[in-house]
């Protein structure tokens, strides 16, 4: 018998969808502790001061597990923690639970259960400064950005690459009271070590090779404002201590200077690293931590958030094309919604350049890998002698051609830049974090 006619097809889950979740400590120190969260917010639970759900329980770490509404039921993480977190008998590292479900740490028992029904969005509720968005998932951000703007708390920007942080951060600036002074950011990933006090502090004459003349680094250039720290969790252990003391102290000396400047600067971090389980390894300080995630902001990945894919393709085709119509037809849009989107945002802007580059002719065109192979150097493409000389696929055809554009184009503007990824990124109207990738990707950076 076939392999398909052996096999019926089911639904992926039957689990009843959760658009609040309830956590309940039903045994323990703190039973009777209630905590509910909407739908996109990840609920951390641990002994430290600053987790959704603070435990008194010497066999539970400080940042013990996570929780959160998936698309199937709910969603259980273990953030590393040293003695686990079981549902019965079984541990579980990463789980999808279903309401009611019972989890054991240390020697509390939490309830997982569905809160009431999902929130509605509030009458005329404004969107976020220069972000795209038609979910639930996303209109929790919002609504946690909004209100987090309004105060002068530092703020960790949690996400996977490419889903959005930076617009994020920049939507907490602007629409807080700091939104008229500056918006300063440092790429903390792609600073050398031994440079980072000097961007972030500035330098005097003379301080090292290279340093001549005076520079304000970016906590004197924000002064008012707020300055955004992306890639967090790429700083070295001496940088942490050196941002440690400016957090703390709000003042600092230049690099190779003796005169204290206090400034007031608001700190946004982000990261795709998972800080609590390095907090738990000992590999991030805790103490720093505690400085910048004074809330936080989970920004979900695309694949979790379907219903964001066709207004995020008709946004892009508009800033492209100046029209919002591409050629796609809808049941390529419900097969784009259905990818899993490694690069989120990012990956489905460059999906939408190649359409309005070459048109969507087929899926499999459409839906390439981002991360094409090497293009083919014109020496090593064999030409075709015979006519029973193989021909390249056409999808595989279009993807060197892309990737040998790109290439040839992204080392003509970054050498007429004279390496300064900024000014490239500015001349040639793309989203500078986009332009690194790419630059990384070809090796370029």
């Amino acid at each position: 018998m076939a392999g398909d006619e052996r096999t019926r097809e089911v639904s992926r889950t039957t689990l009843e969808k959760v658009h609040r979740l309830s956590i309940a400590v039903a045994r323990g120190h703190d039973a009777g502790k209630l905590v509910e969260c909407e739908a996109g917010h990840v609920a951390s639970v641990g002994t430290a001061a600053d987790n959704d759900v603070v435990l008194n329980d010497d066999a539970v770490s400080r940042y013990h597990l996570e929780l959160a509404v998936g698309p199937d039921g709910i969603a259980v993480r273990d953030l590393g923690s040293t003695n686990g977190t079981f549902a019965g008998n079984v541990r579980v590292r990463d789980a999808v639970v279903p309401r009611g479900s019972q989890l054991r740490v240390g020697a509390t028992v939490l309830l997982l259960d569905a809160a009431d029904a999902p929130r509605p969005a509030a009458e005329g509720e404004p969107e976020l400064p220069g972000m795209v968005f038609a979910s639930e998932a996303m209109r929790e951000v919002a609504r946690r950005v909004r209100m987090l703007a309004a105060v002068s708390t530092s703020v960790l920007v949690h996400g996977e690459t490419g889903a959005g942080k930076e617009l994020v951060a920049r939507a907490v600036h602007e629409l807080g009271p700091r939104k008229a002074r500056p918006f300063v950011v440092v790429d903390c990933a792609s600073i050398a070590p031994t440079l980072l006090e000097a961007e972030l502090f500035g330098h005097e004459k003379g301080a090292f090779t290279g340093a001549v003349r005076e520079r304000a680094g970016a906590f004197e250039r924000a002064d008012g404002g707020t300055v955004f720290l992306d890639e967090v969790g790429e700083l070295p252990a001496l940088a942490q201590a050196s941002l440690l003391g400016v957090l703390e102290r709000k003042r600092f000396r230049r690099v190779g200077g003796d005169k204290e400047i206090s400034v007031d600067v608001r700190v946004v971090s982000a990261t795709n690293r998972d800080l609590r389980s390095e907090v738990n390894r000992g590999s991030f300080r805790a103490d720093l931590y505690f400085r910048l995630a004074g809330a936080r902001v989970v920004v979900p990945p695309l694949r979790e958030r379907p219903e964001d894919v066709a207004v995020l393709v008709r946004h892009f085709a508009l800033e492209m094309t100046g029209t919002d119509a591409l050629p796609i037809a809808p049941e390529l849009l419900a097969a784009l919604a259905e990818q899993h989107w490694a690069g989120n945002v990012r990956e489905l802007r460059s999906a939408v350049e190649r359409v309005v580059a070459f048109g969507a002719s087929d899926l499999g065109a459409m839906l390439e890998d981002a991360a094409p192979a090497a293009p083919r150097t014109p020496s090593a493409a064999p030409k075709a002698k015979a006519d029973d000389a193989p021909i390249e696929r056409y999808r595989d055809a279009k993807a060197n051609a892309v990737a040998a554009f790109e290439q040839s184009y992204l080392a003509s503007i970054i050498e007429r830049c004279a390496g300064n990824a900024s000014e490239a990124a500015r001349r040639a109207q793309m989203d500078r974090p986009y332009l690194l990738a790419l630059l990384r990707r070809y090796g370029l950076r």
